[in-house]
This record gives C-alpha cells, structure tokens and sequence, in this order.
C-alpha cells in the first residue's frame, strides 16, 4: 500500500492521520503533496476549531520520509522539486491560522520530527522515540524546519541533535522543549481529546488572533506584520463573538461562540 494522509472530523475537532502503518507511517511523495489540501480542508471549514495530527497505527507518528523513494525521487534533478514539495506541505502546517495539536506515539523521525514542531502544542506518549537522522543520510534537511527547531530549542540543542543524530525519548523532549507534555500511551488520545475540547470552547478569533501574535513575535523583524497583527486584534472587538462573551459573562453561563 503507498499510504495516505486521511482526514476527519469530530464536531469541532478535525484530525490529520498519516496512514501508512506498515512502513511505519513514512511519508510517501504523494502524502507530502497531499499534506497541504488537507490543512486547507480543516482551515476553511468553520466547524472545525482545532486541528490534531497523529499518525495510524501502534507503532510511529511519523518514522521520516519514505526512504524507498529516495533514489528515484529524491536525488539527481528530481531532488529540488521532492524538497519544494516538501516545502509546500511544511507551508501549510505552519500557517494553519487554527489551534494545531499533535499526537506524537512511537517513533517520529526526520520528517516526522519536522512535522511535530509545526504544531502549536505537542503530547507524547511515554514510548515516542524522536531522532533527526539527516547526517546519517547525507541530505539537506529543510532550513525552515531547523528555523523553527531552534526557535524551539535554542542553537546549542539544534546542533547536538543534528549534528550527532542521536536518538533520545519522550522525556528528554520534554525536558528541552519539544513537547509540552508526556503521557502513558494508554492516556494519550484522552488527553489530547480533552485539551482540544477545552480549546474548541474558546472564542476561535479571539484564539486565531493570540496564534497570530505570538508567531509574529517569534519572527526577526524584517518578517514582521504589525498590520495583520492590529487587523486581527480589531475583529475581535467588532465581533459578535465578543459581545456573546460579554453577554455569558454577566448572565453566568457558558458562552456559545460562533466565530464570527
């Protein structure tokens, strides 16, 4: 089977699921390519409030990109265009403007480490396994991808876990910043389930506006858009979400947010 990237939706939930088991949910080129559809599917629909990515199966979130593909499709002259694909699905995860969960169980590995920190807010299950393997390979791994690792981590940590592509376990990634949480496997999805609901509660443009700001603050400078920032703020203040939060707040009860 050549896998898929399968999307579903639970009532305000939407879930993004790399569904290629027997290999360990490598990512094939045709997932890759598939990845940015799937974003826009949940971005556009406004009952989808937060977005989760797990992979299938017992064994990995992601164990990389399918290295099977490698000599045909990643190589030579066809190298550049496998990475501007690569590129494009890296593109849609982190410009998704809702909440984005991930999932993380087993093995998440090169691209599936790239994946994982695209996400807003990371769990892992107590048997993630997490390396970046790309030194053993000798491919380029994406630089905005390594952007955001050292965002997360800092360029010390970056380096050593490039440099030496050890592979290290859910605590250790805990422990530098590379997800939130860690969890016993058994209790992985009801947690995830639990803070994405706790989320979905929430205002969604009050959420897309912080998610905007935040980010805007963790770019340089010369990347920054103050405007899109103010523009953000602004919808929340003229929205009727807002004065449905007014109203909730002073009737004692929980608001019912429209997004609008």
């Amino acid at each position: 089977m050549a896998g898929r990237v399968r999307v579903e939706k639970e009532g305000a939930l939407g879930w993004v699921v790399f569904d290629h088991p027997e290999r360990r949910n490598a990512i094939t080129a045709d997932m890759w390519a598939a990845i940015p559809e799937a974003m826009a599917d949940l971005a556009r629909d406004p009952d989808v409030r937060v977005g989760i990515l797990r992979g299938q199966g017992e064994a990995a979130f992601v164990s990389g990109a399918d290295i099977s593909e490698f000599q045909e499709q990643r190589s030579g002259e066809g190298a550049m265009a496998y990475e501007e694909r690569n590129a494009l699905a890296f593109d849609a995860l982190a410009q998704f403007p809702k909440p984005l969960l991930a999932m993380v169980h087993g093995f998440c590995v090169g691209g599936g480490m790239a994946i994982v920190i695209q996400a807003d807010l990371r769990y892992a299950a107590n048997d993630a396994r997490f390396s970046l393997p790309a030194g053993r390979l000798g491919l380029g791994y994406p630089a905005g991808s390594l952007r955001t690792l050292v965002r997360l981590v800092g360029p010390a940590i970056a380096k050593d876990l490039f440099f030496t592509a050890r592979r290290f376990g859910a605590q250790e990634a805990h422990r530098l910043g590379l997800v939130n949480e860690v969890l016993p496997k058994a209790a992985l999805e009801t947690r995830v389930r639990g803070v994405a609901d706790e989320i979905a509660a929430n205002a969604p443009l009050s959420l897309r506006a912080a998610k905007r700001v935040i980010e805007d603050y963790g770019r340089e400078a010369a990347e920054r858009d103050p405007g899109a920032v103010r523009a953000a703020i602004r919808d929340c203040f003229v929205s009727d979400d807002y004065q449905e939060g007014i109203r909730a707040f002073l009737e004692k009860r929980p608001p019912r947010f429209q997004g609008r």
